[in-house]
């Protein structure tokens, strides 16, 4: 089986933009699979699996990226985390936000 490359693109669509627990959720969720997962802004390339370098990207609210998948399990790695951008990285939930202040 020969590995596969994807690449999807995503829009940070939450207001905070991608700020540490969003990274912290991307690279969880990144970690579970065995493909190389890299995130592009621009000409900026980045490990998906590094929280830091993630923040590096500066990625507010509105911003572009794309997703690089490419391994066994690419398509289902870029699947997963196109769903978590979709989702807002969970921050939609007000009753979430509310129960986790402080």
């Amino acid at each position: 089986m020969s590995d596969e490359k994807i690449s999807r693109t995503v829009v940070v669509n939450n207001a905070q933009g991608i700020h540490a627990r969003p990274a912290d959720l991307i690279v969880r969720m990144a970690q579970q699979y065995q493909s190389k997962i890299e995130f592009v802004k621009d000409n900026y390339r980045v490990d998906g699996k590094s929280i830091l370098e993630l923040l590096t990207l500066a990625a507010v609210q509105g911003t572009q990226l794309t997703i690089e998948a490419s391994g066994p399990d690419a398509q289902a790695a870029a699947d997963a985390l196109v769903g978590l951008f979709a989702g807002n990285f969970l921050e939609h939930n007000p009753s979430e936000n509310q129960t986790n202040q402080g």
